[in-house]
């Protein structure tokens, strides 16, 4: 049956363990020799008849027995937890103690200790014949939440959901109610976890005592890991025969045809060549293993299960294939029957093991029922299928609503318990928790500028130290590019839009000084400092204003910038903050969407422009050099290639990162870097083009403003030419006003969203203090003609993914855990002083075409639609409703009231467009504001709370790694 090196081992460890309570020679069976236990078992006084005698007369006195814990020497004396070889036991002077077996048999259900729960990692271990025809274990499956199993092609099957059958699960119902269940075990060895475990299913009448030899010889069989040569498809399964029984009864193999329909089909789309995984890399730190052992023993009269925890996991030396410690052990053993499949019991067992509800309840157990009570509840969190002809994959899709139902409402009283237990721990309560909400204002004057400030500057050493990691220098080279880019697109714009009086200079310096300030004095160092899209609209507006007026532009920015200090000391006084909590999803997607229509309506305005100055004719009167007013060739048509293929490459990188050509690094790499890319790409084609003229960025050489002419470096705030007007010192509060709220909306939407509690951050944040910063800086650079800068949504986020450190490899079909995040100021501080440092890149920055800076315009106004759920609801009006995504929005709200609450944000998204497009456009924000006593008062009358609830929710998801067509734009409320 076994080869002789199995034999020595087995005898040897037979040896080494004194079966404790079985002093009796009447009572030790395991020492008889298989003949005489045979012939004994048929007799009067064969040994399980004296063995149940002598267990009647001990049971009333087992709760005063020694209990069957401890740690076992070499010489097979058993000891007390943690004592060492050589000191005394509890058998041995000591007091007494009540096992928690014991405490299940009288009826208790105190808990000796509460054990913690932790990840699980399943291993399935089956019963084979190896190629000597030798028994052995044999790994068929492990679960890391999703099942992988050996392929009959040799290979390791990719991660799956685990499909079983329902008789699989009654029999473990069935086999679990009659069972041996050992709780708390204490034993640091595979042998003396059998040992024990054999005594209590002969003292529970699941198994003979003449089998227990043969049983302990099987348990402590060699375990195999699969490979290509040898797996669970190329070694037939065992029947165990009792000893003396001769060899080919072994070798018969069982219900071998059912295996493909066990092992591969119910996995679904396979892959082959699929190597295994590295399991030590996928399995996360501090888990835990369950071992499960399946096989047929032909003299077994009925199927046992047997259920242990031990008490504290221990690492079983050549049993898994990774050096986690196993704290479940889990056996089923029965007689070959046709109407039972071990091998699905054993794969619905690991299925709920590694489910952490049912994880967390065995872990929590306290007998018996405790357990039946975990099974009934993962019966009533599974679905199951009838058995009708096989549904297609629409049909099968609807059982996904129902599947989230069950499981939302099976984790929702498990999310309680943590942070229950969680807030307990650390000693606080709910009103712990709420005093430490940077939005909760402390009605003192400037109360939440303090608590910004002693909440975050004692952290600030920390913030030097943990920028010492490779990744911030990862990070900062990315960021780099990420924010030079839109840097030099707005300079741009924005010369364009101001006749020059300020550009991509006045913009790099102004985002280095106000970045190199922000990054060592803010309350939240991982915001990225810039312009945006909104303040690009305002600049505009207001250049009108005062060219109309006979104002001068730049003059009248330092009034407002002084105005604007005055305004930010006045909300941070108040604790005016607090007011972000009301600008709800239903303002800021109005907002968004005006802003991304702003984008791309002024790229083909300006295209359009190109067209009118340079039309296409049949011939033009071409001059030496380019003269202003001139028709110049191609020029028109070479400005609309340059903008469409700039728009047309960055947006195919952007689509390329979500993929699923080539590795996930070098897809981010590239995707990643998509927009300098695409400036680069057409750049260069515009100048291997020497014939056709087009208009280039103006960049001025060195540290001169754009307009050198027009203006100087210092802005005398009563007038450069001429005396700037009394009353519109006054009058420009309100301009003020307009720039306040456009920095309020973009900084502190962007500091929730990048506060958001799956981000993980632990240094907290600063809402009063980074306001104060931004605003008070933007007031200052104006004196000296330069933008004011606000929070920038897609740069911060892209800096917080950045410094995100997640777990190297996340368990297979699993989402990657985040480690941590690197909280510190330098990363900020080295981009702010490389952009700085670019403005001496002018030699390079003067051949990059303004179409090109088009494409990018256009590139962010489109890719800005697709994080607002306002663009999808209006895309849902011209389909049928049978096409409408699986969405809250749209399964739990009237289609036609889904349509209303869609119409009234386009009504006023066309009064925003309106007010744009007149004189009044300065007085944009102030109408934006209008939609907030909307949201609060008017629509609750109209639409009911939970329509609410799934229209304007803030349900954007938080993306830390690449998913096919989902990045950092999809949690984007703000276009910047």
């Amino acid at each position: 049956m076994e080869g002789p090196g199995q034999e020595a081992y087995e005898e040897g460890m037979r040896r080494s363990l004194d079966p404790e309570g079985y002093e009796d020679p009447g009572l030790k069976s395991s020492h008889l020799s298989l003949g005489e236990m045979s012939r004994a078992g048929a007799g009067i006084g064969s040994p399980l008849q004296a063995w149940r005698a002598r267990a009647e007369e001990m049971n009333p006195l087992r709760q005063y027995l020694p209990g069957r814990r401890g740690f076992y020497d070499l010489d097979g004396k058993r000891r007390s937890a943690g004592a060492p070889p050589g000191h005394p036991s509890r058998g041995e002077g000591q007091p007494v103690s009540v096992t928690d077996v014991d405490l299940e048999a009288a009826g208790s259900r105190r808990l000796l200790s509460q054990p913690d729960s932790h990840e699980g990692y399943v291993e399935l271990h089956e019963l084979v014949l190896d190629n000597a025809k030798d028994l052995c274990w044999m790994e068929a499956g492990h679960w890391l939440r999703l099942e992988e199993d050996f392929q009959e092609s040799g290979d390791w099957s990719q991660p799956h959901l685990s499909f079983l059958t329902y008789h699989s699960l009654l029999e473990i119902r069935r086999a679990l109610s009659k069972g041996a269940i050992l709780l708390n075990l204490e034993a640091n060895s595979l042998p003396a976890i059998v040992h024990i475990l054999l005594d209590q299913l002969i003292y529970e009448g699941q198994m003979k005592p003449q089998d227990r030899d043969d049983v302990m010889r099987t348990l402590l069989l060699r375990h195999s890991h699969p490979t290509e040569d040898e797996s669970v498809w190329t070694m037939p399964p065992a029947l165990v025969q009792r000893s003396g029984t001769g060899r080919a009864d072994v070798e018969r193999p069982l219900l071998r045809e059912q295996r493909p329909m066990e092992m591969s089909r119910m996995a679904g789309k396979e892959q082959s060549g699929v190597p295994k995984p590295q399991l030590l890399e996928t399995i996360p730190e501090g888990a835990e293993a369950t071992l499960v052992l399946v096989g047929c023993a032909a003299f077994l009269e009925q199927p046992m299960l047997a259920f242990v925890r031990l008490k504290d996991a221990v690492t079983l030396d050549g049993v898994l294939d990774v050096s986690t410690p196993v704290r479940f052990l889990v056996v089923v053993l029965g007689p070959d029957t046709p109407q039972i499949s071990y091998h699905e019991i054993g794969r619905a067992i690991g299925t709920m093991m590694s489910e952490r509800v049912f994880r967390r309840d065995a872990y929590l157990a306290e007998g018996r029922q405790e357990l039946l009570r975990a099974v009934e509840d993962f019966l009533d969190a599974s679905i199951v299928l009838p058995p009708t002809e096989a549904p297609s994959e629409p049909l099968l899709r609807a059982l996904v609503p129902l599947q989230r139902e069950l499981l939302r409402r099976r984790y929702q009283p498990l999310e309680r318990l943590h942070i229950g237990d969680f807030l307990k721990d650390l000693g606080k309560d709910e009103a712990a928790e709420e005093d430490d909400d940077p939005l909760r204002r402390t009605g003192r004057p400037f109360g939440g500028l303090v608590r910004d400030i002693r909440r975050r500057y004692p952290k600030y050493l920390s913030d030097i130290k943990d920028a010492l990691n490779p990744q911030c220098l990862a990070a900062v080279i990315f960021i780099y590019f990420a924010a030079l880019s839109p840097a030099i697109t707005f300079g741009g714009l924005l010369g364009e839009k101001t006749k020059g009086m300020m550009g991509v200079s006045e913009l790099l310096i102004s985002t280095c000084v106000q970045c190199v300030l922000f990054s060592l004095l803010s309350a939240q160092p991982l915001l990225v400092v810039g312009f945006s899209g909104p303040l690009l609209v305002f600049e505009e507006a207001f250049y009108s204003f005062c060219s109309s007026n006979g104002l001068e532009y730049i003059v009248g920015r330092v009034w407002i910038g002084f105005w604007l200090i005055l305004l930010v000391l006045v909300v941070v006084a108040c604790e005016g903050s607090f007011l972000v909590r009301y600008l709800s999803r239903y303002t800021q997607e109005i907002f968004s969407f005006l802003i991304s229509l702003i984008f791309i309506f002024e790229t083909f305005s300006k295209l359009v422009t190109i067209f009118k100055q340079h039309p296409l004719k049949r011939e033009y009167r071409v001059q030496a050099e380019v003269q202003p007013g001139v028709p110049e060739p191609n020029t028109a048509l070479l400005s609309l290639v340059l903008m469409a293929g700039t728009f047309f490459l960055a947006y195919f990188l952007r689509v390329f990162k979500n993929s699923s050509f080539l590795p996930g690094k070098v897809r981010r790499l590239i995707g990643d870097f998509g927009v300098p890319i695409s400036i680069f790409i057409m750049a260069l084609a515009d100048f291997f083009i020497n014939d056709t003229y087009t208009q280039k960025l103006s960049v001025p050489k060195g540290l001169q403003v754009t307009n050198a002419t027009a203006r100087g470096w210092f802005i005398h705030p009563m007038g450069d030419t001429t005396p700037f007007p009394i009353w519109m010192m006054f009058a420009s509060v309100i301009p003020a006003l307009l720039v306040f709220i456009l920095i309020f909306l973009e900084t502190q939407i962007t500091t929730l969203i990048v506060s958001k509690p799956e981000r993980k951050l632990v240094k907290g944040t600063g809402f009063h203090l980074d306001l104060l910063l931004i605003v008070a800086m933007g007031g200052l650079a104006a004196l000296f003609g330069m933008p004011w800068l606000s929070a920038t949504t897609v740069r911060t986020i892209t800096h917080a993914n950045a410094l995100t450190i997640m777990s190297k490899t996340s368990a297979p079909g699993g989402k990657s855990q985040i480690l941590e995040v690197k909280e510190q100021r330098i990363s900020g501080l080295l981009v702010a002083v490389l952009i700085g440092v670019s403005i001496l890149m002018e030699p390079i920055l003067k051949y990059i075409p303004l179409a090109v800076l088009f494409g990018i315009f256009l590139y962010m106004g489109v890719t800005s639609l697709f994080g607002i759920q306002l663009f999808d609801r209006i895309l849902l009006l011209l389909k049928p409703p049978k096409y409408h995504p699986d969405e809250p929005y749209v399964t739990r709200v009237k289609t036609w009231r889904m349509h209303l609450f869609t119409f009234t944000q386009i009504v006023f998204l066309v009064v925003l467009w309106v007010v744009k497009s007149t004189p009044a456009s300065l007085a944009l924000p102030f109408v934006l504001i209008l939609t907030v006593p909307l949201r609060r008062f008017l629509l609750p009358r109209i639409f009911r709370d939970i329509e609410l609830k799934c229209l304007d929710a803030d349900d954007a998801v938080v993306t830390f790694d690449e998913a096919e067509g989902t990045d950092v734009y999809n949690e984007v409320q703000m276009p910047s």
